[in-house]
Parts: structure tokens; C-alpha cells; sequence
């Protein structure tokens, strides 16, 4: 049964952009205390990007500045804005909803930048 659901993911050009999008069943979503964005590129271990939650927005020093988190309650949905991208932001990405009982994973989306 898949609960989280990536999209948006591909290729681009270093300096461009990508939205990647994360829809989650309703009760996932309306029982998480906060969504977030990890990624893991190859041979490394998977490192936490960002966080939404009730405290606000909170970003990995290597994102800041140029990707944004952000959700639709509406949607069931969360967001992962990327601008200026670079080669090093090369990775799959998975999106993670935290409820008080245990986490919950999507799938994950490959993001590639690359000229």
C-alpha cells in the first residue's frame, strides 16, 4: 500500500530548477508532526534536506538559500522547490512524513543535474 508518493523529479541543467512534489494518503499526512525531504546520492548515506513542521521550515546549510519547503494542506501534499541547482544536489530524493507512532517513506525520485 503506497502512502507517499514522489513526483517531479529528472534531469536539468546546472543553475536550473525542479519542484518535486510528495502526495500522501490523508491519514498519513493529517497525523504527522512533520514532512520532510531526504536524499541520498550514490555510495553515500542518505542525509536530511528539509523539514516542515508546526516550528516552522528548517534546512540543511548545503540547501539554504536556494531550496524551499512548503505543503498544501488541501493537497495532502508537500513541496521541495530547488533552484540553483548543482551537481552535488545529484540524488534521490525521498520524502518522509513523521507521525508520534513511526515514519513513513516514499518511494523516491531521482533528481540529476548535469550538463
Amino acid at each position: 500500500q503506497v502512502q507517499l508518493v514522489e513526483s517531479g523529479g529528472g534531469l536539468v541543467q546546472p543553475g536550473g530548477s525542479l519542484r518535486l512534489s510528495c502526495a500522501a494518503s490523508g491519514s498519513i499526512f493529517s497525523s504527522a508532526n512533520a514532512m520532510g525531504w531526504y536524499r541520498q546520492a550514490p555510495g553515500k548515506q542518505r542525509e536530511w534536506v528539509a523539514t516542515i513542521s508546526i516550528g516552522g521550515t528548517f534546512y540543511a546549510d548545503s540547501v539554504k538559500g536556494r531550496f524551499t519547503i512548503s505543503r498544501d494542506n488541501a493537497k495532502n501534499s508537500v513541496y521541495l522547490q530547488m533552484n540553483s541547482l548543482k551537481p552535488e544536489d545529484t540524488a534521490v530524493y525521498y520524502c518522509k512524513a513523521q507521525s508520534s507512532i513511526r515514519p513513513y517513506w516514499g518511494q523516491g525520485i531521482q533528481v540529476t543535474v548535469s550538463s
